[in-house]
C-alpha cells in the first residue's frame, strides 16, 4: 500500500482527520460522540495517512504536551504499516520541536504494537469509554 503522511493543523487536516475518527472511534468502537471530540484538536499537529487513490486511512494528534493520541486506520488499511507510518512521523515531530519524550494511552489490545517502537508500559490498565487502556512512554533520551 502507498501512503503519504502529511502533518498539519486542525484547520487543514479536520475534514479527513474527523471522516476516520468517525469510522474507527464513534461506528465500529461505539464511543460516545462527546467523548471522541475535544478542544484539543485546535492546538495539535495532526497526522493523516492517505492512500495512492487520495482516500484517508489513517490519523493522529500530537498534543503541545507531548501526548500522541486519536491513532486511529480504517479496517481495510490495517496491519498495511499505515499505523507505524503515522506513529514514526508523530514521534518525529516531537523529537524535531524538542520534545524529550511522547507519551499516550493505548487500548490494552493493541498495546504490542507500540512496545514495538519502543514505548514502555506506565502504571495499571484502566477502562476508558468502557475499552481498556494503558499508559505508555517513549523517551528520546
Amino acid at each position: 500500500m502507498d501512503i503519504t503522511i502529511t502533518l498539519n493543523n486542525w484547520v487543514i487536516q479536520k475534514e479527513a482527520a474527523s471522516t476516520i475518527r468517525e469510522k474507527v472511534f464513534i461506528l465500529e468502537q461505539q464511543i460516545p460522540f462527546e467523548m471522541e471530540w475535544d478542544e484539543m484538536d485546535q492546538h495539535c499537529i495532526h497526522a493523516v495517512a492517505v492512500d495512492s487513490a487520495g482516500n484517508p486511512v489513517g490519523t493522529g494528534r500530537l498534543l503541545s504536551d507531548g501526548h500522541i493520541g486519536r491513532m486511529a486506520v480504517i479496517a481495510s488499511a490495517r496491519r498495511a504499516g499505515v499505523g507505524g507510518l503515522l506513529l514514526s512521523s508523530l514521534m518525529q515531530a516531537a523529537k524535531n520541536r524538542g520534545d524529550k519524550e511522547v507519551l499516550l494511552s493505548a487500548q490494552t489490545q493493541v498495546q504490542g504494537f507500540y512496545l514495538h517502537f519502543g514505548f514502555r508500559t506506565i502504571g495499571e490498565e484502566y477502562i476508558e469509554a468502557k475499552i481498556k487502556h494503558i499508559n505508555m512512554k517513549y523517551s528520546f533520551e
